[in-house]
């Protein structure tokens, strides 16, 4: 007999008031959603929008567990991209993405890193979904503080509702290998090129 002689449905309702039932996954992810260490990383003028997210009591990260930023890789699974990305720097984001824990996750911060935006030229990248596989995208030049809680809170809400979202499942990885890629170049270029060394 538990508390006073409960029996039969009367037991029931009181077990269920008080226990709590789920799966091994949606607890992971609960925990993952709401302890979520990003990168440090800043690449133009967005990134100042992201510091100020971080580092002022108004805008306090710490209320949705990603208040602690990483300088290493290896200790991070959230990498916010926070401004333009050149053609030269891409390699080397994608090879911080790379080492970064799984499940890892993208969020892609203004115009400039999910389309290039007003910078947009030969010498930058047209958006990180190119080399990166991006979770959530922040718009704005740049976003405001509150767009990137929101963002986060995003990212948040799709972790907890999906218990198989991973990078393995998400984008079918074998592998955290580093992938080689080029950029497209015209076929004037090519052109160009041919005929400057048959020359």
């Amino acid at each position: 007999m538990l508390r006073g002689g409960l029996e039969g449905r009367d037991l029931h309702e009181f077990v269920e008031q008080r226990v709590l039932t789920t799966t091994l996954e949606k607890a992971q992810n609960w925990a993952r959603a709401n302890a979520m260490w990003p990168a440090t990383f800043g690449l133009a003028c967005c990134a100042i929008e992201m510091i100020s997210v971080v580092g002022s009591p108004r805008n306090d990260m710490a209320r949705f567990g990603a208040e602690v930023f990483r300088a290493s890789p290896r200790q991070a699974d959230m990498l916010i991209l926070s401004g333009r990305v050149s053609i030269k720097m891409a390699p080397v984001i994608r090879r911080i993405y790379d080492q970064m824990l799984e499940p890892k996750w993208v969020i892609s911060m203004g115009a400039c890193a999910s389309s290039a935006g007003m910078f947009n030229n030969y010498a930058l990248v047209a958006g990180a979904d190119r080399f990166l596989p991006v979770d959530v995208y922040v718009p704005g030049c740049p976003p405001r503080p509150e767009a990137l809680m929101h963002g986060v809170l995003k990212l948040q809400k799709r972790i907890t509702d999906h218990p198989e979202l991973g990078w393995r499942e998400r984008y079918q990885g074998e592998g955290t290998e580093e992938r080689g890629f080029t950029f497209e170049t015209e076929p004037a270029d090519e052109e160009r090129a041919a005929t400057t060394e048959g020359a």
